[in-house]
């Protein structure tokens, strides 16, 4: 059996992973299922918390989704974090690559259901993308399965 690699980043400066986020590539779900123009956006609350809002467009509807996420274990593991949009259900959300000027991530969860990969900016150098598409197959994750987000703004 071909085993994951969910190996989140050994450091992470909270307030520097805020902002703004597009979302070029995912596997599909289906809160996303036919979303264009995806983006998430994280705001650090006083209480430490994090303010998640994604938002897109589904047959030109805008669709926004509000949430909120915590770093369960900040100095043992802060790549590792939970994210809840419905009620009080927390599901994982693993920064498993992050660049050093925090302007692309990719993040997965425990399993291999979720992928997602997040840039600061829609347009990106392809070389970019071939070095991250590779860094995730040699994870184990099947980059075939990823949609790339259209934008049409």
């Amino acid at each position: 059996m071909n085993m994951t690699d969910h190996q989140t980043v050994s450091t992470l400066d909270v307030e520097r992973y805020m902002g703004r986020w597009y979302e070029i590539a995912r596997y599909e779900n289906r809160f996303e299922k036919g979303m264009t123009d995806v983006t998430a956006t994280y705001t650090l609350l006083p209480d430490g918390r994090i303010r998640v809002e994604n938002e897109g467009y589904r047959e030109g509807e805008r669709k926004k989704a509000i949430g909120r996420a915590k770093q369960p274990d900040p100095s043992n593991n802060p790549g590792k974090l939970k994210v809840a949009f419905f009620l009080w259900f927390y599901t994982d959300y693993y920064i498993l690559e992050l660049d050093e000027n925090y302007q692309y991530a990719v993040v997965g969860s425990s399993t291999d259901k979720y992928l997602w990969i997040l840039s600061r900016e829609k347009e990106q150098p392809k070389s970019l993308w071939e070095d991250l598409l590779r860094k995730i197959a040699r994870r184990g994750y099947d980059t075939s399965k990823l949609i790339f987000t259209r934008f049409t703004f």
